[in-house]
């Protein structure tokens, strides 16, 4: 049976750029990989994604293209994760999917807005089907019905409180995630590039609620106002505690309040190769 693990513990690359050894030990909690351009951050997180899609968040006997991860209980077989970067680029002329999928849908952040709908709505069905049964049981399960919809409030109101410089707010009406400005209704798509960003790493934060997991990002800075940047890791934190974060980044605010002994240079990871 498999058991899932709580976080990664250690990423090692051999032979990045056939020049480097990376060794990675991280933090239950809070991980930034820093350092200036072109060391190898964004690199060392895309070898690091790619080795959990291949083997789907599993652990493999070996590495896989130079890459080996441990996880924090030796028992442990997967983690769940999920990776979110932050360009924004236009769809390709030929990706039909995305754009069958909804004629708003334009950019890559609006793709992912779309997948992220779609698991939205079966996380509400399935904390709606989880209330009844404890609405259902004993007194204590009644009692406790209702924390299952706190985080789901919680990520909405802090939407609301970041989006309300604009008169944005969510309508707590609908099922899907669309929004109230001045009275008229507008879609995700309709949001500002730093709102859809900021939407999609919340919305992902909160559906991995309840469960360890591991969320990547490159960059996240990127689109978001610098208040937004400072707030950023300690909402998400505050939104999904057992989630941990790895995520590279050239902003200082996103290291503010508290994250200082969270940061890794580049330097201090990697061991040049020695000649064969």
């Amino acid at each position: 049976m498999e058991q899932q693990a709580n976080y990664i513990r250690r990423i090692e690359i051999h032979g990045l750029w056939n020049r480097y050894d990376i060794a990675w030990d991280l933090r239950p909690d809070v991980n930034i990989l820093s350092g200036i351009n072109g060391v190898g951050k964004t690199t060392i997180l895309n070898r690091s994604v790619n080795y959990l899609e291949e083997t789907s968040g599993r652990l493999k006997d070996g590495d896989l293209g130079g890459v080996q991860v441990w996880f924090d209980n030796e028992d442990a077989t997967y983690i769940p994760f999920d990776v979110i970067r932050s360009y924004d680029r236009p769809l390709v002329q030929g990706d039909f999917t995305a754009r069958m999928a909804d004629p708003l849908v334009r950019t890559e952040i609006d793709w992912q807005i779309y997948l992220l709908q779609r698991r939205y709505l079966d996380y509400q069905v399935n904390i709606g089907n989880k209330m009844i049964a404890m609405l259902s049981g004993d007194d204590d399960q009644r009692a406790k019905a209702g924390d299952l919809a706190k985080p789901k409030v919680l990520f909405q109101n802090m939407i609301d409180q970041l989006f309300n410089y604009t008169g944005k707010h969510i309508d707590r009406q609908s099922n899907e995630l669309t929004f109230i400005q001045y009275g008229e209704t507008i879609t995700a798509y309709q949001l500002s590039a730093g709102e859809k960003h900021m939407l999609v790493i919340l919305l992902t934060t909160l559906l991995h609620c309840g469960e360890h997991s591991v969320l990547f990002m490159d960059e996240p800075e990127a689109s978001l106002h610098i208040e937004w940047q400072e707030q950023l890791i300690n909402m998400i934190r505050e939104l999904n505690p057992d989630m941990q974060l790895i995520l590279s980044t050239h902003s200082p605010a996103v290291i503010m309040h508290g994250w200082m002994d969270a940061v890794t240079e580049v330097s201090d990871i990697a061991t040049e190769m020695k000649p064969q």
